[in-house]
């Protein structure tokens, strides 16, 4: 039984679902977004809830169940919020610049690092070390923020690096505290 899969999805006001032979297209403030699902997978939408259900209880159908279900609560968020993931740079001498929709980086390499965001991707600067990565789709969005954070992550001795906002760094002691033990 697929708790996640079962689950109804309640359409906020300006979100419209339209359920094809191909696949689900979403419409919203923010746009539009379609997706191919799997053939097996029946979604029905009924006065504002979409519903996700299974033909089976077989293994590849409960499986599919949960993520279908997700999927098409991500469209259904995406096109009426969006979702957004902050970086925060930390390190002397860390620094990034917005040149038109891409992003310059200075993060003591030896040159500077361009990063271009995808289509319906948003890139925004705030001072000179937090970016906010913004847009419909929640997997571009994320795989956009780990690219960024995969340029230079953050360091386990000194913490220095790109890391997410709220990301906790458990930091190693150096050789400094193994001299103690001796």
């Amino acid at each position: 039984m697929s708790r996640v899969g079962d689950q109804p999805i309640v359409l906020s006001k300006g979100v419209e679902v339209s359920i094809g032979d191909d696949g689900v297209s979403v419409k919203g403030p923010k746009g539009s977004m379609t997706r191919r699902l799997h053939a097996d997978m029946q979604v029905s939408s009924e006065n504002g809830v979409v519903k996700v259900s299974r033909p089976s209880d077989g293994r590849e159908h409960r499986s599919l169940h949960g993520l279908t279900r997700s999927l098409l609560a991500n469209m259904v968020i995406g096109v009426s919020e969006g979702f957004e993931k902050t970086l925060d740079l930390v390190g002397v001498g860390y620094r990034v610049q917005q040149s038109g929709k891409n992003l310059t980086l200075s993060v003591m390499l030896s040159h500077t690092v361009e990063v271009k965001p995808l289509e319906d991707i948003e890139l925004k600067v705030e001072g000179n070390n937090v970016i906010r990565v913004r847009g419909m789709d929640k997997q571009a969005v994320g795989q956009i923020a780990a690219q960024i954070r995969s340029i230079r992550p953050p360091n386990a001795y000194t913490g220095k690096g790109i890391r997410y906002r709220g990301e906790q760094i458990k930091l190693k002691p150096g050789k400094s505290a193994r001299r103690g033990l001796e």
